[in-house]
């Protein structure tokens, strides 16, 4: 049989496609080293297999992937926003078509380099916060540690016994045009990238499946357990470890990377004010009390850690945290003080030091760098210049000189003689490192829209690799990395100058390379250990209104739809309809008061309520308009991201998306606006139908979805009694044998036609409609189905049986202990009093069940929350 047929992913391109890709792709400008072809005119071996896998469509489909990629990145919501705004639109996450291949000889150089490099900066920090030999020895000027912001005196002294300062390095890699590696910089505080390079492997992959079969790619997840795995074995909880990861917030640049690595690895999201350290321990703020913190991997930077002994004014951090470092009763990833570590000055002292500390020469070499605080440095670096790059010693913002890096060589020579007498004024401000042009990797660019563009353009890359802990003394170098590519005709790869990313793939040696799913199968099996999730106060508040704004978006929307179906329907509805419609719609909020009623306008301007209502469904001032209510439930939903799927989260933004395009359709189009606002509407509906189908039947029952519940059964309380209350006392259901509209109309907004026509046809009478709206226990829109639900989730959030609830739950009004009778007969006077006083009994047990879950599992102004777990 042929092998061809036999594995049909092996289909193999055409020789002549691989001529044409060395035809179609320009070669690297002159200076830069060229991944595509190496310093040979023909594809690197590598690239050669790469593009074979394309399979017979070669390069006609690429476009059509490139559209995929984008989708997916949309539909998964990866963003990455240089300047967050709560309001503002979200920047999509940017990544390229085409991987970065990094061959197995070059990874051997890459991997050996960077582990060296990780120990050497592990023994130095161990030895400026223990003995300070280096200082001592003059091998560390020491201003580039003590006059340095990032090094916090208040961490000498701290508990490291047989644990490591740092967990996670990032090394940023520049390719020489000699095709060598170099190091430019160093992070260690909160190194990023970790979670966006996992989402760029899962989407490029995904694109070129067979590819990456044949070229045997390194797996990444055994990297990310064996990380987790060594930050349990330096706890004393040891398995049992609890895992917090310490977010600034849904504000920040990279908050999608923040929740994405906590539900890929199955740890707790947290800010800052979700913590607390009392008695030298820390603990996290949950529903259930003090729940004690055994790690932490922060993703803010030193200085907003504690306000106590950093930055006063940070919001970000928690008080009291460094002395519960210093104590060792917590461990943080990475320890706070190796600031220092990251400046470039330090760059050029480690080979020196490496000697010193490891007895090694330097393996993995960086850029010629000159601290100018030297004298002998800064006479080597005036000459440099040119052919440098200036960069700040220290820090913007820390007290010393504030300036952006700045190349020499696109500098005029009046600014060089600038930067001379700057440098020369206050030579320790600055460091001087040699500029080499990045190498340049091929991009894909999407033909549609082009003219004579390349369709493969090579793009300048600085690589980002990390080195994790896996052990209690060991290192390992993540197999892939984070490529960030230069926008057009820029020298500077950086996601914030507007460059691309792109996924690393990293090929092995091994004939049958380990497939991510198979990594996780290949260890032996272990002892399970089993910890139920957690639930912070803040995140249990953001579930909560997530579920109200939900409940509450479906309500005025339901609302919105039965005005407008209503004024354009062929029938007339009655003034009491008209009124009663036109109070719901000012009470919440769909029209401003002062509106002209309907009833109030000539012939001219009779339409003016219904056009106000349409332009205002989106609108975010003077009205809480459905609009204001779906970004709202956004809002919330975003701060409590890492509980969602993906798909959730898409079907979120879909519905905001479309819902944000049909209303401007509805404002514009003024003769067909009330079809495309009903339209609107309904589509929305749908989407929000997706939403609480997810929330009902993709999220765990745990506290936090009991009080999403919650949140939900009480605006739905709130609603329906109000709706209802009101109807009775606007008179609409004074002869409902006579005019029908206000009977019908409650039924819509209690969406409960289909199931009154089932049980009792067309019947007029009270009676049969308060049974189903009030009484009905299996009517889960009637108040006494959603009593008991509510009730039903008190029990469970406080962990009583049903039929023994607490106090909490006994304040939800019981609507089976009303008589139907009584409240479905008028007095003598037409008024149903009986049934209002009801409603009015349901609503204000719902707004005090509110306050009190606010105060008892939000504020934590309960005795009972300030427990401790044990």
């Amino acid at each position: 049989m042929d092998s061809s047929q036999a594995n049909p992913l092996k289909s193999t391109a055409t020789p002549s496609l691989v001529e044409d890709i060395i035809h179609l792709a320009p070669k690297a400008k002159d200076g830069h080293f060229d991944e595509l072809r190496g310093h040979s005119s023909s594809l690197l071996p590598h690239w050669k297999t790469f593009f074979e896998q394309l399979g017979p469509s070669g390069l006609s489909d690429l476009d059509q992937r490139t559209l995929e990629l984008n989708r997916q990145v949309r539909d998964n919501g990866i963003t990455y926003n240089v300047y967050a705004d709560e309001f503002g639109p979200q920047r999509p996450w940017s990544v390229d078509l085409f991987p970065l291949i990094i061959s197995p000889e070059s990874w051997q150089e890459i991997q050996s380099g960077v582990l060296q490099r990780a120990k050497l900066l592990e023994g130095i920090i161990k030895d400026i916060y223990g003995p300070q030999t280096l200082l001592k020895e003059g091998l560390i000027p020491p201003a580039l540690v003590h006059g340095h912001p990032g090094y916090l005196r208040s961490m000498n002294g701290a508990k490291f016994q047989n644990r490591k300062h740092l967990h996670i390095i990032a090394f940023d890699l520049a390719r020489a045009p000699d095709g060598k590696w170099s190091v430019l910089s160093q992070r260690t505080q909160a190194p990023s990238g970790l979670g966006y390079l996992l989402e760029n492997r899962n989407l490029v992959a995904r694109q070129f499946p067979s590819a990456y079969e044949q070229m045997q790619i390194a797996p990444l997840a055994n990297a990310y357990r064996d990380l987790i795995d060594a930050l349990k074995l330096e706890s004393p909880a040891g398995a049992n470890a609890h895992i917090a990861l310490l977010t600034p917030g849904p504000y920040n640049e990279t908050y999608f990377e923040h929740a994405y690595l906590a539900r890929y690895l199955g740890l707790t999201l947290v800010e800052g004010g979700d913590l607390t350290a009392r008695d030298q321990r820390l603990y996290l703020k949950t529903v259930r009390g003090l729940e004690p913190v055994d790690i932490l991997l922060k993703r803010l930077d030193d200085e907003f850690l504690d306000p106590l002994e950093l930055r006063a004014d940070s919001t970000l951090g928690v008080p009291g945290l460094l002395q519960v470092i210093r104590a060792g009763n917590v461990i943080l990833a990475n320890a706070p003080g190796s600031a220092f570590l990251e400046s470039p000055a330090l760059l050029g002292f480690l080979p020196a030091i490496s000697e010193r500390l490891l007895g090694e020469q330097i393996q993995l070499p960086a850029m010629d760098t000159w601290w100018c605080g030297e004298r002998a440095a800064l006479d080597a670096a005036i000459p440099n210049l040119r052919n440098g790059a200036i960069k700040p010693t220290y820090p913007n913002g820390s007290g010393h000189q504030n300036y952006e890096s700045a190349l020499g060589g696109d500098l005029s020579q009046a600014q060089l003689d600038e930067w001379v007498g700057r440098i020369t004024r206050q030579p320790d401000e600055h460091t001087v490192q040699t500029y080499i042009p990045l190498a340049q990797m091929p991009t894909w660019l999407n033909a549609f829209n082009l003219n004579d563009a390349s369709l493969i353009e090579p793009h300048s890359y600085m690589l980002r690799v990390f080195a994790l802990s896996n052990s209690s003394d060991g290192w390992q170098v993540l197999p892939g990395g984070l490529a960030r590519i230069a926008g057009n005709n820029s020298g500077i790869a950086s996601m914030q100058r507007g460059g691309s990313s792109a996924d690393v793939w990293v090929q092995t040696n091994y004939q049958n390379p380990i497939t991510e799913q198979q990594s996780h199968q290949a260890n032996p099996t272990k002892e399970i250990v089993m910890r139920k999730r957690m639930v912070t106060s803040r995140a249990a508040e953001n579930l909560y209104w997530f579920g109200r704004y939900t409940e509450r978006s479906e309500n005025i929307l339901r609302l919105a739809k039965l005005y407008l179906e209503n004024i354009n329907s062929e029938y007339t509805p009655s003034r009491p309809l008209w009124s009663w419609l036109e109070r719901l719609c000012n009470l919440y909020g769909l029209v401003p008061e002062g509106v002209p009623s309907h009833f109030d306008q000539g012939d001219i301007r009779h339409r003016i309520f219904e056009r106000t209502l349409i332009n205002s469904l989106n609108a975010s001032e003077n009205v809480t308009s459905v609009g204001y209510n779906l970004s709202a439930m956004k809002r919330t939903a975003s701060n409590v991201r890492e509980r969602l799927s993906p798909e959730q989260w898409s079907t979120i933004n879909h519905c905001i998306e479309n819902f944000q395009k049909d209303c401007q359709k509805a404002s514009n189009f003024h003769d067909f606006s009330s079809s495309l606002a009903i339209d609107a509407l309904k589509q929305a509906s749908s989407s929000l139908a997706a939403i609480t189908g997810a929330q009902t039947d993709r999220m765990t029952r745990d506290d936090g979805w009991q009080l999403l519940s919650i949140g939900r059964h009480i605006e739905r309380l709130s609603f329906l009694t109000t709706v209802l209350d009101s109807a009775i006392e606007m008179g609409l259901l004074f002869n409902p044998n006579v005019d029908s509209s206000g009977y019908t109309a409650l039924l819509n907004l209690f969406d409960s036609t289909i199931t009154f026509h089932a049980q009792h046809q067309q019947s007029r009478e009270i009676a049969p409609l308060l049974s189903l709206l009030v009484m009905d226990d299996e009517n889960p829109r009637s108040l006494a189905w959603v009593s008991k639900a509510l009730r039903a989730r008190l029990s469970k959030l406080a962990g009583t049986e049903r039929n023994n609830p607490d106090e909490l739950a006994r304040g939800v009004t019981n609507l089976l202990d009303y008589d139907l009778y009584k409240i479905s007969t008028a007095d003598a006077s037409g008024n149903f009093t009986d049934l209002r006083y009801c409603l009015a009994q349901v609503s204000q047990s719902a707004w005090s069940v509110s306050d009190e879950i606010s105060a008892r599992y939000f504020n934590l102004i309960k005795a009972n929350a300030y427990s401790v777990q044990i």
